[in-house]
């Protein structure tokens, strides 16, 4: 198997944490879109609850309870209200959670493309294992110090000549 071969098995799985990581992506853009959608209503419906506007609202529909009908407008209004904010509140948490996986599969690629390339080989009669191959790079031989030799600090003995030896 060439070293081109060896290298390209581990581009798919690269490419696939790649991959994983756009879609999440994508999918936190729609998730980021909608909860702008959300937040417009949201806006809409507290400024339909004042209480001017909903009398406004009601100023063409006759009724001898008009007051009956304000309350009534007031109540579907604020049901609405709720459920935008449940629905903000469910996108909110999408949010943090994409923006987490998104993280774990940058980390993946990440990981993924810094590996060790690794080449499958059969064992005759076996299944196939992978073995890393080793990149290796010229290696200069670490160069030997010399041992240094400690010079005494002490003076050198001096010999007494054997004739200062015989007069004692």
């Amino acid at each position: 198997m060439s070293a081109v071969s060896q290298a390209s098995s581990l581009i798919p799985a690269q490419t696939n944490a790649q991959e994983r990581a756009a879609s999440l992506r994508a999918q936190l853009a729609e998730v980021e879109a909608n909860q702008a959608e959300l937040q417009t209503r949201l806006q809409n419906l507290e400024e339909k609850l004042k209480p001017e506007n909903i009398e406004s609202a009601l100023a063409g529909v006759g009724s001898t309870h008009p007051e009956d009908l304000r309350e009534q407008r007031r109540r579907q209004l604020e049901i609405e209200r709720n459920g935008v904010r449940a629905q903000l509140d469910l996108l909110a948490t999408s949010h943090s959670r994409l923006e987490a996986a998104i993280g774990r599969a940058d980390a993946d690629a990440y990981r993924q493309s810094a590996a060790p390339v690794t080449a499958n080989t059969t064992t005759p009669g076996g299944p196939s294992i992978e073995q890393p191959i080793e990149v290796t790079t010229p290696v200069r031989p670490r160069r030997v110090r010399k041992k240094r030799i400690k010079k005494s600090k002490r003076t050198p003995h001096i010999q007494i000549s054997s004739r200062y030896a015989e007069h004692d």
